[in-house]
């Protein structure tokens, strides 16, 4: 899948952060736009260690607020196939 079609997110002395340009500098990961992409990444710290820290947590509720409004499956994803 290309880059650009999926959700960039990226380490940042603020915390983790959803990057929608694409353009933040820091350590990035990259999740599909689905919902279940997102629980799996949370729920396994995938995430946190793909950007090589620790989820505060403001971190996973800022995510996770993010999620909830994602859809269960997108329409590229490859169950859908």
């Amino acid at each position: 899948m290309p880059k650009r079609a999926l959700i960039r997110l990226v380490r940042t002395p603020e915390g983790v952060q959803i990057d929608p340009t694409g353009k933040l500098p820091g350590r990035g990961a990259y999740l599909h736009e689905n919902r279940a992409c997102w629980q799996n990444a949370l729920k396994k710290d995938t995430l946190a260690r793909a950007l090589k820290t620790k989820l505060t947590p403001e971190d996973r509720e800022r995510l996770e607020a993010f999620m909830n409004s994602l859809p269960m499956e997108s329409e590229d994803s490859p169950q859908n196939e």
